[in-house]
């Protein structure tokens, strides 16, 4: 049901995955924008958030430097808190994004179900760049549309796998203690699926 909800999921949840939750919401916005749509509806349409396999940070908020390269790039670190991975937060999800391969297995132990729609971020994003759009459900700027669409989307990422493995390239580094330099990596890599995928949802 809507909105299309994505799960983005790292270890501490405090670099990686709160700026992949920001930074789609950013994208979203940006996108209904450019459609000359009111961006104040976008959660309506895409709820992007975000969860750690670990729970040490809990309640802390995103680590500076994650939260230094949001706020550059235009999106907003307000009320973000990190927290533990739950099961519930799988369940409820129409993507589920790692960041790394090992995160991807984590969250395919805990729901095994989830493993059609749980991805690492740059696999999304390869199989994203892939593939053809004009078999989905057609664009719209509506709650029901955007989440047929999105589901559609997943689906059909999840065929061109076709059970292949994951990359080594498509892991995010983690960059916690490494300095502003190696975070503005990680988020320029982050914008490489979440920007694409907004376009999908919204072209």
């Amino acid at each position: 049901m809507p909105p299309f909800t994505v799960l983005h999921v790292c270890m501490g949840n405090i670099c990686r995955s709160p700026m992949a939750e920001r930074l789609l919401v950013l994208a979203v916005r940006e996108r209904l924008g450019r459609l000359g749509v009111d961006a104040g509806g976008a959660d309506a349409l895409v709820h992007s958030h975000s969860a750690g396999t670990g729970g040490w940070h809990a309640g802390e908020e995103m680590n500076p430097p994650a939260a230094r390269q949001v706020t550059a790039r235009g999106g907003d670190v307000a009320g973000f808190a990190a927290r533990k991975l739950r099961s519930d937060l799988i369940d409820a999800a129409d993507l589920v994004l790692t960041a790394t391969a090992d995160q991807q297995e984590y969250v395919v132990a805990l729901r095994p179900d989830a493993a059609p729609r749980t991805f690492v971020l740059g696999e999304f994003g390869r199989l994203l760049g892939a593939l053809a759009t004009d078999g989905l459900p057609p664009a719209e700027a509506t709650p029901e549309g955007v989440y047929a669409r999105g589901v559609a989307l997943v689906a059909a990422a999840d065929a061109a796998r076709e059970g292949a493995g994951t990359l080594p390239t498509d892991d995010l580094d983690d960059p916690w203690g490494r300095g502003d330099q190696c975070f503005s990596r990680v988020a320029d890599e982050i914008e490489e699926t979440v920007q694409p995928l907004a376009a999908a949802l919204l072209p």
